[in-house]
């Protein structure tokens, strides 16, 4: 396949945190990329494609729990508090949470520039009298919200099952940052996928379409676009692996023949059956997710699943801040 052609200046304006792990993650013995960097415009468009596929439970399944049960959240966190959605993408969960608990203001946050702004003007239209504030933002850090919901409570959005994105200390990470850019007060609504069969899981990350594969195959395109990159797509191809011992699919991109390439002019090989390790979708117990929950700086207030016990929606509130001894 030829390598995209790259505007003069391109590569030099590639997010310096993309370039960096990108290029210490093919130094690795065993290679890998973190997820995020999945989350281009066209990334972004592929993942909602995702989330329509009939293998593809979890979004049709939360959506339904959420229909459920944002009355109850309502009920228990109060209305007039500000939605901050972290990770938004398209927010088509988000307006089921908006309809129920009547917030001051809706706050999504996302790495994705130009799909934050295009989404958060259809919510904006959507809703007219609300104050739709979007943040540019890599949500693995403390960040500062908008002046404007500063000192109003918040109650923190994070849907899809993302956190199970993580590795264990790095999903409490979050939570503890999240708590942090939420403030004293806050509350977190959060869906958690749970452990189920083996063939229900690798069909949902390993589609007959081959959209995931596409999705995949998407982060080297953009490695070849945005940082001088020659990585034959042809020489890789797509897999999803149920690792039992560590209840989560992993996502790689295996070499599907010997290959050498460059990234900013930087040599790289794989052999062939070498794999790139670019996702891992924990899946969670029951107990489990409350032990998470606690570990970042949470205690669990409500939970609710579907029938089939498949997912779960859990509202937990931020553990008060201990005082130095």
């Amino acid at each position: 396949m030829l390598k995209p052609e790259i505007e003069d200046g391109q590569a030099s304006l590639a997010d310096p945190a993309f370039r960096n792990d990108v290029l210490r993650g093919f130094a690795l013995r065993s290679r890998a990329i973190p997820a995020r960097w999945f989350y281009d415009r066209r990334g972004s468009e592929l993942f909602e494609q995702i989330t329509d596929l009939p293998e593809y439970y979890p979004t049709r399944t939360e959506t339904a729990i959420l229909r459920a049960c944002c009355g109850d959240v309502a009920r228990i966190a109060g209305k007039g508090r500000a939605v901050v959605e972290f990770g938004s993408g398209s927010s088509t969960k988000t307006p089921i949470l908006l309809e129920a608990v009547d917030p001051a203001a809706y706050v999504p946050i996302d790495i994705s520039g130009d799909f934050l702004r295009e989404s958060s003007a259809v919510l904006a239209n959507a809703f007219p009298g609300l104050s739709v504030l979007p943040v540019e933002a890599d949500f693995m850090h403390p960040i500062s919200l908008p002046a404007q919901v500063a000192d109003t409570p918040k109650l923190g959005f994070f849907p899809g099952s993302t956190i199970g994105n993580m590795i264990p200390h790095s999903s409490t990470d979050l939570l503890r940052a999240m708590k942090e850019s939420l403030g004293e007060g806050a509350m977190l609504l959060i869906g958690m996928d749970r452990i189920k069969d083996q063939a229900t899981l690798e069909a949902a990350y390993d589609d007959a379409q081959g959209v995931t594969a596409a999705f995949n195959l998407n982060l080297l395109e953009r490695i070849n676009r945005e940082l001088d990159g020659t990585i034959p797509l042809d020489a890789f191809r797509h897999r999803a692996i149920w690792n039992d011992d560590r209840a989560r699919i992993e996502m790689h991109l295996e070499a599907t023949r010997d290959v050498t390439f460059t990234v900013e002019g930087r040599p790289f090989d794989m052999a062939a059956g070498e794999t790139i390790h670019t996702e891992n979708s924990h899946k969670f117990g029951a107990r489990d997710a409350r032990i998470l929950l606690r570990a970042g700086g949470w205690t669990p207030v409500g939970e609710w699943t579907d029938p089939e016990g498949r997912f779960a929606v859990l509202l937990a509130e931020a553990q008060p801040a201990r005082l130095a001894p």
